[in-house]
């Protein structure tokens, strides 16, 4: 698979097979369990982490998985921490996983059009946006796009996906073009400074501009297991976890709003790191 080239700075852009984890319809049970500490706040940053330039404040945002309640307090939080700042510009990074598992992809998918016209966004792809397209394409059954979650999907843009004799038809007429369009614009990932964002995270030993697409939307091992440097701080979600993560080489900020009510932002700016508040 060709790589893409992943170097870009605000305003400008961005990313072998990672391992893919059950569909969420044959797991969704032990996920739910992994996240069953909910009620603990998350510690104290444990690694100091380098700033950006002081003209600068990047928001970057966890998985959202069809939670447009918690999207929307987020964006309240942000705004009101916005007013604080005297920095110059901002950028609002999105994680990915934006569909799939809450009960409004399509609400989520809007919300984030709307504000990419009033803000500057960064929306990244994440693996079940591809998965989505997929279906829409016709390169994916149903059958596997419902395994990964998609009847919520289609519940939120009036589908029923147990009524309808072909799910694909009925899905290609409900979806506005705006909303394709949308996530056909989705990019890989998103460099700045010595922050690299990705929706699960980077192949160790592989320089960030040679990353490839299978692995910025898929991997779990060996990224998550990799102590060592990996070219910078890599800011990433799709592994969820009861708090976000916080290690040498790396952020994580999926913390499994669907399940735990709780979408985390996070701030970089000139003093480096910090949690905007979790929702």
């Amino acid at each position: 698979m060709a790589a893409v080239n992943a170097m870009g700075r605000l305003g400008e852009t961005f990313l072998d097979a990672g391992a893919r984890a059950a569909p969420e319809g044959n797991g969704l049970a032990g996920w739910l369990k992994r996240l069953r500490f909910v009620g603990r706040k998350p510690p104290a940053l444990p690694v100091v982490y380098p700033p950006i330039d002081k003209k600068s404040v990047i928001y970057a945002v966890g998985d959202i998985h069809g939670r447009l309640d918690l999207l929307r307090r987020v964006h309240e939080l942000i705004d009101e921490d916005w007013q604080g700042r005297p920095a110059e510009r901002r950028a609002e990074i999105y994680l990915g996983d934006y569909v799939d598992r809450g009960p409004d992809s399509a609400g989520v998918i809007a919300a984030l059009r709307n504000r990419s016209s009033q803000r500057k966004v960064i929306a990244l792809s994440g693996n079940h946006e591809e998965t989505l397209l997929g279906f829409l394409d016709g390169r994916i059954a149903a059958r596997e796009w419902l395994d990964w979650g998609g009847a919520a999907t289609a519940l939120s843009y009036g589908v029923n996906p147990q009524s309808e004799a072909v799910l694909g038809a009925a899905m290609a007429r409900a979806v506005p073009i705006e909303d394709v369009a949308f996530l056909r614009s989705l990019r890989l990932s998103f460099h700045y400074g010595p922050y690299f964002f990705a929706h699960a995270g980077v192949r160790p030993g592989t320089a960030l501009d040679h990353q490839v697409a299978d692995d910025l939307l898929w991997i779990r091992k060996p990224f998550l297991t990799h102590a060592g440097p990996l070219g910078a701080v890599v800011v990433h979600g799709h592994t969820a976890r009861p708090m976000p993560e916080f290690l040498a080489n790396r952020i994580n900020l999926d913390t499994g709003a669907y399940a735990t009510n709780r979408l985390t932002c996070l701030r970089i700016d000139a003093a480096g790191v910090s949690l905007v508040r979790e929702v």
